[in-house]
C-alpha cells in the first residue's frame, strides 16, 4: 500500500478518496449537469457511488494518481487518472467558474510531471467546450477525433483525443 499523497494549492487540497467522502461525492455524481459529458450516467444510489469510491480508493492504494478536490473542507470535484496517462476531471456546479479547475489542473500536472509521467492524455466529448478550452489553455493539443466512442444512456458520444507532453 502506498502512502497518501496530498497536494495543497492556494485554495484547494487534492487528496485521495476516503470512506467518509461518500455523501459529498454522491451529491456531485448524482447531478445530471455535472456528469453530462462523463463516461457514465449520473449515479442513482449511494450504493453505486460507494462502489465507484471503493474502486478509486483501491486505485490510490496501488499508486494511481487519482484525487478528490477539496475546498474549505468540502469535496467539490475530482481530478486524476483512472488509468495513466489518461486523466479526467469534474467539478460540482457550485464550484464551477471560480478558477478551481485551473488551480487544480496546474497542481495536478506539476505533480504528474515531477517523476510520474512525461505526458498526459484526455478523451473529451467535443460538445464539452469548457473542458476543451481549459485543456487547450494548458497546452494540450488535439491528436485525433473519433465518432461514436462511448454509449451512455442510449446516446452515442464522440471523442476528441488530446495530449500534453512535458517540456524538459
Amino acid at each position: 500500500m502506498t502512502s497518501e499523497i496530498v497536494i495543497h494549492t492556494e485554495r484547494l487540497v487534492l487528496r485521495h478518496a476516503r470512506d467518509d467522502d461518500l455523501a459529498m461525492v454522491y451529491a456531485i455524481m448524482s447531478d445530471p449537469e455535472v456528469l453530462r459529458y462523463w463516461s457514465t450516467l449520473p449515479h442513482e444510489s449511494l450504493g453505486q457511488t460507494r462502489e465507484w469510491l471503493n474502486c478509486m480508493i483501491a486505485r490510490n492504494a496501488s499508486g494511481n494518481p487519482d484525487f478528490l478536490i477539496e475546498h474549505n473542507g468540502q469535496i467539490i470535484g475530482k481530478m486524476g487518472a483512472y488509468a495513466m496517462p489518461e486523466f479526467g476531471f469534474y467539478l460540482a456546479k457550485a464550484a464551477q467558474r471560480q478558477g478551481f479547475a485551473t488551480e487544480a489542473m496546474d497542481a495536478f500536472i506539476a505533480h504528474i510531471f515531477d517523476g510520474i509521467s512525461d505526458y498526459l492524455t484526455a478523451d473529451v466529448d467535443p460538445r464539452n467546450h469548457r473542458s476543451l478550452t481549459l485543456l487547450q489553455r494548458f497546452g494540450f493539443v488535439e491528436t485525433g477525433r473519433v465518432a461514436r466512442t462511448w454509449e451512455v444512456g442510449g446516446e452515442w458520444c464522440d471523442s476528441v483525443y488530446l495530449r500534453l507532453d512535458k517540456t524538459h
